[in-house]
């Protein structure tokens, strides 16, 4: 509570300090001010994030945009594919298509337990499509691999099993987000500023740039794990047989799952052929949602929808969109890009980026909203690539956007982190431990990407 009051306080002193008509300041201090504010509020956890992003909204329209301006970030279309997803993904979940799909992923492992593992990487990959939540997708795969090592550990030792499964969860959930442009919120929002930038980048074109890295890193942190917590030999029929036992449980496929199967088909289908039909996949994300509710071929209705919808992060997410444009319309972003090119000038294009990539894993450290963190990111790394001759913006804005969505080295870095955590299989210690090896596994191949690959 003391703790509230000071930041309450301080929050307090420098809106006085610097927004007060007695004193006048240059736009870019006010907005760096603006910017320290918002971060106290939302890191500090002071008041609800929505509230905090309302105060937000009236300090930017009292300050530096028009009331009409400031309203305006929420008719953007990346505002209204994250309500969509909401809805497509609650459906997904609350059908139990989701934990089907789950169960029945996980008996692909045949029982082993290092296979295991692996498919349950890539089931927060296929999640990924599907749920837009990092949270959401933690939450799920966390409840489904608890109630198998609650089972197995009562004839077997799954001690590293569990370290393995659990804390790949906690950093699978944040880097599978990134997989598809509809993967997270922080995608979401990462894809409507690089399309700006890139008219032509697509569902299906994301996938081929972020895809390969990604699945690169998911067999590099396969064998991380394999060498830092062997998996124990298990009895591969028992664990067969559990997973039976749960798909059983769900019955057969109902013609709920089956319509929502369908939709989200659709939806999928739509998205990857952007190119051919040129929808907006914010426009395809509101057929599909819509189409979830339509009479026949819905799965609810419109009572149960509206309340998948997580409103306050709807406001938060608008409230980013905000932050980064009066970072750009006060030239904050410039002034900052101009610092750091006066410092990074005359060094290599590859010294650059390696420096900026190293910057944000280190920064990740102190930031527990990714999206949070990403509108000061990415808006600052693209104006530095725009000073840089001869490379497109996305240059430097790819990997920076990269090496700052996981959370390798602490459970404060995330909610998923917590959410795993609190199972109680893997301590702070075993996490720092595998973060050491990931950490530097993902610089290394986001730097071959951005060098190699993305050229």
């Amino acid at each position: 509570m003391r703790k509230k009051a000071f930041l309450v306080c301080l929050t307090i002193m420098l809106y006085i300090g610097f927004f007060i008509p007695f004193f006048t300041w240059d736009s870019k201090v006010k907005a760096i001010v603006a910017l320290v504010i918002i971060q106290i509020l939302w890191i500090g956890k002071v008041f609800p994030l929505a509230f905090s992003s309302l105060l937000l909204m009236l300090l930017l329209s009292f300050h530096f945009f028009t009331y009409e301006e400031t309203l305006s970030y929420f008719s953007s279309g990346i505002v209204w594919l994250l309500f969509s997803t909401y809805i497509i993904s609650k459906a997904f979940i609350d059908t139990g298509l989701a934990s089907r799909i789950s169960l029945m992923m996980l008996k692909l492992s045949r029982g082993r337990g290092s296979i295991l593992i692996f498919i349950s990487f890539i089931l927060m990959f296929v999640l990924s499509a599907l749920i837009p939540s990092n949270v959401g997708k933690g939450s799920l795969v966390s409840s489904v691999l608890d109630s198998l090592i609650v089972s197995l550990k009562r004839i077997n030792n799954v001690e590293n099993l569990a370290k393995s499964l659990f804390i790949g969860v906690a950093y699978l959930a944040s880097i599978s987000g990134v997989f598809v442009a509809t993967g997270a919120s922080s995608t979401i929002y990462t894809f409507g500023m690089f399309s700006e930038f890139n008219h032509e980048l697509n569902y299906l074109s994301w996938i081929l740039i972020f895809g390969i890295p990604i699945l690169v890193f998911i067999v590099i942190q396969w064998l991380i794990f394999l060498l830092c917590f062997p998996p124990e030999t298990i009895d591969k029929k028992m664990l067969m047989e559990l997973l039976e036992i749960k798909i059983n449980d769900l019955g057969k496929m109902s013609l709920r799952e089956k319509k929502v199967l369908g939709v989200i088909g659709l939806t999928l289908i739509l998205w990857m052929t952007q190119y051919i039909h040129g929808y907006s996949i914010p426009q395809i994300g509101l057929l599909g949602a819509c189409l979830t509710v339509f009479p026949v071929i819905g799965v609810w209705k419109w009572e149960q929808a509206k309340k998948s919808v997580d409103w306050d992060m709807i406001l938060f997410f608008a409230s980013t969109l905000m932050v980064s444009g009066m970072l750009l319309k006060t030239g904050t972003v410039d002034w900052m890009a101009a610092w750091l090119n006066d410092i990074l000038k005359f060094q290599s294009p590859f010294l650059i980026v390696t420096i900026l990539v190293v910057c944000t894993v280190v920064l990740r450290i102190f930031f527990v909203n990714i999206l949070g963190f990403l509108t000061i990111m990415l808006p600052l790394a693209i104006t530095i690539g725009q000073t840089m001759p001869g490379v497109s913006p996305l240059f430097v804005a790819m990997p920076v956007f990269l090496a700052g969505v996981p959370g390798f080295f602490l459970i404060t870095q995330s909610p998923v982190h917590l959410i795993s955590f609190s199972y109680g299989y893997f301590s702070e210690k075993d996490l720092l431990r595998v973060g050491i090896f990931a950490a530097f596994s993902w610089i290394l191949i986001i730097l071959l990407s951005a060098f190699y690959y993305w050229q």
